[in-house]
């Protein structure tokens, strides 16, 4: 048996056990990893510092190296969120219908786990701790296949969450990493349709397109993040130039970042100088349609692609329109469907937007950073679904599980 399919038998062996699993089991052992994730700490950071300044030789970009990087409070927030997980309702076992038909059947709808979950990410090593907390609590074992840029990190996590498992009583190929990085090697994890139930990448355009072309795996999509704020004529501009600055620079190299700016023609003259001086303070480059550009010409012109682009950098584009109709078509092509804003204080317009932008978070007078399972209440998780099955948005606990019907007779044979 080779690598693969060892660590694919594994995974499918625990699994078996994991679904069965008492809440109160997984708990005490969540706990018990994030534990290990603390007292590991020094280990874990001394080999993140070799990941960042590889990256760093080789030209990454510092809104990348951010999220490449850890620190003690980054740490500390992969374990706390390790122990917010224990403080959710564990959905496994829900029934959430039971229904008698006229010939005595009683038939219920019941929540259990997915099976083997697999994962390919970019980057971010406390990726890592999230996937296998949600994975754990819904009884689902994980097979883990991170960067090479974050190889060295991700190893020393995995061995925090084993050290944790076993001290448990749990067997540590719950949750399994696949430390060869070579393309091969995730080509095959594609194809390993024997043993893994759903996959899920989590990173660049690039990433999720090849999984979707080349895996013989049910896919999940999720992660990529042209986000849009809408500027209507009926804006506040002081809410909209703090929700856009927050949404732009908070951080850039995440997928809920605003990336493309929509300003209606209205308000136009008026909002963009305000606009291209509170960004460009920030370090910020506007790349701007031709009548954007004519109002604030130190705007660089945008090109077509500009529209369609995740920059992940101090780079936005914008557009100006004429009417919601003609925002809402724009936002409709270019966006990647994860979360878009209107800022506006018409009741009218606000309810348009959400009904008729096609996206998995719509928002209205707030900032698009907030699309996170934390911040919807979920805990962790394991990431944002751009696609409409089976699950959309952040996903949290209920998103890793299916369903099964359960039914009770007494004797009944089908006429």
């Amino acid at each position: 048996m080779d690598y693969l399919e060892s660590i694919g038998s594994r995974a499918k062996s625990a699994s078996t056990k994991l679904a069965l699993m008492l809440q109160e089991d997984k708990n005490n052992a969540l706990k018990s990893c994030a534990k290990a994730l603390i007292d590991r700490q020094e280990s874990i950071l001394a080999v993140n510092k070799e990941d960042v300044s590889l990256s760093r030789d080789n030209g990454v970009k510092e809104s990348l190296i951010d999220r490449l990087m850890l620190n003690p409070a980054r740490i500390k927030a992969m374990a706390d969120g390790l122990i917010e997980l224990t403080n959710l309702p564990d959905p496994i076992g829900e029934v959430l219908s039971m229904n008698t038909r006229p010939n005595g059947l009683v038939i219920g709808e019941k929540r259990v786990p997915l099976g083997v979950i697999g994962m390919i990410y970019e980057s971010r090593p406390n990726v890592t701790t999230d996937a296998f907390g949600l994975c754990f609590k819904t009884g689902n074992a994980v097979i883990l296949r991170g960067g090479s840029d974050a190889i060295k990190s991700n190893i020393a996590i995995m061995e925090a969450l084993h050290e944790g498992l076993k001290k448990a009583g749990v067997s540590e190929d719950a949750v399994l990493l696949i430390e060869d990085t070579s393309r091969e090697t995730v080509n095959k994890m594609m194809r390993l349709d024997k043993y893994i139930d759903i996959l899920i990448p989590r990173g660049g355009a690039g990433l999720i397109r090849s999984v979707k072309e080349n895996s013989s795996i049910p896919v999940i999509e999720t992660g990529t993040g042209n986000c849009h704020i809408y500027v209507d004529e009926f804006a506040d501009f002081d809410m909209a130039l703090n929700i856009i600055d927050n949404a732009k620079t908070q951080r850039l190299g995440v997928c809920n970042t605003c990336e493309s700016l929509v300003i209606h023609s209205k308000v136009s003259e008026a909002f963009i100088p305000l606009l291209y001086k509170r960004l460009s303070d920030k370090g910020v480059e506007i790349r701007a349609d031709e009548r954007g550009c004519s109002i604030s010409p130190a705007c660089i012109p945008a090109k077509e692609e500009d529209y369609y682009a995740e920059y992940l950098d101090k780079i936005i584009s914008l557009k100006v329109v004429d009417s919601t109709d003609e925002a809402i078509s724009h936002i409709n092509r270019y966006s990647t469907k994860h979360s878009e804003a209107i800022i506006t204080k018409d009741y009218e317009t606000a309810m348009r937007f959400h009904n008729e932008i096609d996206a998995a978070a719509v928002y209205v007078n707030a900032s698009t950073r907030f699309t996170d399972g934390n911040e919807f209440g979920f805990g962790a998780e394991i990431g944002i679904s751009t696609q409409k099955l089976h699950a959309r948005g952040p996903m949290g606990l209920k998103a890793l599980t299916t369903t099964k019907y359960i039914i009770f007779g007494n004797g009944q044979i089908r006429q």
